[in-house]
């Protein structure tokens, strides 16, 4: 948890195969090839739910199999590692470009977590003199709303804060929801921080606009040959104190739910605002078989 959100993970990870690569001493490609198949799994395990960090890595090493020296190989996943972090930026400036369009004057707007794509959305919207305001959850138990809340004051932006518990009281004042994305499915589902499905309900009953602002690397190659996305657990203690409640009492903290493709109204990437019927035909052009693992 000290890097958060999905785009921030994936970028993180990639360079840090990057420096992998920059630092490896050995001459042996064998043991080299071993050593960053070690180094790929221990990032893959760090976040089982973020596709983001899945993507960023496979990126990452791209070709390095069929490299034949060790040379080869650490410029090949240097230059991998550099391409897949610029990609990703210019990603989030573009998302917010197009996520922006959708923001008018006068609008209510909410937010969920603390998602750089979302926050950017909203950003370009205000630099673009738009007057809108904004309704953060607080999102537990982490409260990652504390620092949406820090990013968007220091752009100036009209900003409350909410309890999770007061989404579906506040959503009749909606217009807008913009939430970011760790994963999107094949079939257009969203899987993100939880709570996300229930302001995703609360917005579909108060008729407000629900979009999604996401990289089209948080889609799931693996969905497609139909894999599930396992929704990470966290620990007890971010939820409760040792000894505040009975040891016989059990407590279950997911970290991700899962948003079905009919409550989004759409999809922001950097290839343009798309609906979640849309998703499996980007992934068969973006990707092809490359990230499946075929």
């Amino acid at each position: 948890m000290r890097i958060r959100g999905a785009g921030r993970i994936a970028r993180s990870a990639a360079g840090a195969l990057g420096d992998f690569a920059k630092r490896y001493a050995g001459n042996d490609i064998a043991a080299f090839r071993a050593d960053l198949d070690s180094a790929a799994k221990t990032l893959l395990g760090s976040r089982p739910t973020a596709v983001s960090l899945r993507n960023g890595v496979m990126a990452a090493i791209k070709g390095s199999d069929s490299a034949e020296t060790v040379q080869e190989a650490k410029e090949l996943i240097i230059g991998n590692s550099k391409d897949f972090i610029r990609r990703s930026e210019a990603a989030v400036r573009d998302i917010a470009l197009i996520g922006a369009k959708r923001i008018e004057d006068g609008d209510v707007v909410m937010t969920h977590c603390n998602s750089s794509v979302a926050i950017g959305v909203l950003a370009e919207a205000h630099r673009q003199g738009k007057d809108f305001r904004v309704y953060a959850t607080e999102s537990r138990p982490w409260r990652q709303g504390i620092l949406t809340v820090k990013d968007l004051a220091k752009e100036g932006i009209d900003t409350t804060m909410i309890i999770d518990s007061a989404v579906r009281l506040v959503m009749k004042k909606v217009d807008k929801v913009f939430v970011g994305a760790d994963t999107i499915t094949s079939q257009g589902a969203l899987v993100n921080k939880i709570g996300t499905s229930q302001i995703a309900l609360a917005a579909n009953e108060a008729r407000a606009q629900f979009y999604v602002c996401s990289e089209t690397y948080k889609f799931s190659p693996l969905t497609v040959a139909g894999d599930l996305v396992r929704i990470e657990e966290r620990e007890v203690s971010e939820v409760v104190k040792p000894g505040e409640i009975p040891d016989s009492v059990k407590v279950y903290n997911p970290v991700f739910d899962v948003t079905p493709p009919q409550y989004i109204s759409g999809i922001i990437t950097e290839l343009g605002l798309i609906s979640p019927g849309s998703v499996y035909g980007i992934m068969e052009r973006k990707f092809g078989t490359e990230l499946i693992g075929e």
